[in-house]
């Protein structure tokens, strides 16, 4: 499964209401690091398909979600889990850093 691109008017039925844990990629088309992270969250959305949910949101197309999360630099992921955020992690890493993250907290 691809990540899955949310908006602000869908961040709750997509994230909040999901019955599997979600990860919420804030970025943006001219973030540097964001575009390093992407592929590596494609391959792991697949690796994880079933069982966590990737999803994308662009911060400049819709700032209320980010804003309601205290967002203030990207790449930021946030892991929720029945709704709400159970970790986060701000900034680019490498695909086994970012499958590690998500093990520990799954």
């Amino acid at each position: 499964m691809a990540t899955v691109p949310v908006t602000d008017a869908t961040f709750d039925e997509e994230v909040r209401k999901s019955d599997i844990p979600v990860i919420v990629d804030f970025w943006a088309e001219w973030c540097g690091p964001c575009k390093q992270i992407g592929p590596a969250l494609e391959e792991l959305s697949a690796e994880y398909d079933g069982k966590v949910k990737i999803v994308k949101v662009d911060v400049d197309n819709n700032p209320d979600s980010p804003a309601q999360l205290g967002v203030r630099g990207i790449p930021a992921l946030f892991l929720f889990k029945d709704g709400q955020v159970v970790s986060n992690k701000i900034g680019a890493a490498p695909k086994a850093a970012l499958k590690n993250w998500i093990d520990s907290e799954i």
